[in-house]
């Protein structure tokens, strides 16, 4: 949002979590980091952002941020009814958007809040691509609504014909329904990469518990050597040059995250599977070391399953490392 932003606040992180200021210099670092933005964000709120707006009104989830153009996100001051900083998504963040426009966005905001989106295309010279680019990231809220409605008044911010220049037009406005919370996490990961929404597993999980998948959650507490099966978004894949053929895999799903170990001989078996999927499920067995307290826990995987046709047409990315 060019304008506003606020902070939807969440439960005090656990102990030992990173702080926002860590959070956003990881969003912000080298890709070869590891550090995904997605998952840094949902480590730390919830929040939306609005990288338009500069008060405290309702944003939406990219709305919330100052743009920086050095940065990807960037710490916001804490509120007084926060417990935590949260962390505003940068313009950067925004897919097809220009450094140079994000520049402009920022500095005509510091001058004044923008009125509507007629305001911010003829203040910051916006042709039609950049507020394409701004509504499909859904950071036009508190200028236009909900995401449909902004694409349809950006849509209209077109230049008229040498005749009409300057010449009012009486048209009602046309207000169109929200899309459902699902549509709205596709095209957030379009558009950004990420979604502060509900993470796109939980959509999922009524469909994954008719086949005995199991959360992040309900595995953490689960006995040493239990079979288990787990499905999740492939995060991370790693294959050291020292572990003889094995390979790491990193699966998040709304509760959490699960680290698989992928033998040589399974990996051999379901290589399509392994390499390909980006919703994968694993059936395993359950190790825990309990000296650690059980805060090693891993699953060493027998079987895999793509599962990425679930995802419809969400955008999500791994991080993979050989």
């Amino acid at each position: 949002d060019p304008n506003c932003g606020h902070a939807q606040t969440t439960s005090p992180p656990e102990r030992n979590e990173p702080s926002a200021q860590v959070k956003a210099e990881q969003m912000g670092s080298d890709p070869d980091s590891g550090q995904q933005p997605d998952r840094c964000a949902r480590c730390v709120t919830k929040s939306g952002s609005d990288p338009i707006c500069a008060h405290a009104q309702t944003p939406s989830p990219t709305e919330r941020n100052r743009p920086q153009p050095k940065g990807v996100g960037t710490p916001t001051p804490q509120a007084p009814d926060q417990a935590h900083p949260a962390i505003r998504l940068g313009l950067r963040m925004v897919s097809g958007l220009r450094q140079e426009v994000a520049q402009r966005i920022a500095q005509e905001r510091a001058r004044s809040p923008f009125a509507n989106t007629q305001d911010l295309a003829h203040r910051c010279g916006l042709d039609a691509g950049d507020l394409k680019a701004l509504a499909s990231a859904d950071a036009l809220t508190s200028l236009s609504g909900h995401r449909r409605q902004q694409v349809w008044d950006a849509s209209a911010l077109h230049a008229a014909p040498a005749l009409f220049r300057g010449v009012p037009v009486a048209e009602e406005a046309l207000a169109l329904p929200a899309a459902w919370e699902g549509e709205e996490v596709v095209f957030d990961y379009a558009a950004t990469g990420l979604s502060l929404r509900r993470h796109p597993v939980a959509f999922l999980r009524a469909q994954l518990a008719t086949q005995k998948l199991m959360s992040a959650a309900q595995m953490r507490d689960c006995p040493h050597g239990r079979l288990a099966r787990a499905c999740g978004i492939v995060t991370m894949r790693q294959q050291p040059q020292t572990a003889k053929g094995v390979v790491f895999v990193t699966l998040e799903d709304e509760t959490g995250s699960v680290n698989v170990i992928v033998w040589k001989a399974v990996k051999e078996a379901f290589r399509p599977a392994l390499y390909r999927a980006r919703l994968l499920a694993v059936y395993g067995v359950w190790q825990r070391d309990e000296q650690s307290g059980g805060q090693v826990r891993h699953l060493v995987a027998k079987r895999l399953v793509d599962l990425t046709h679930l995802l419809g047409e969400l955008a999500t990315t791994s991080r993979d490392f050989h």
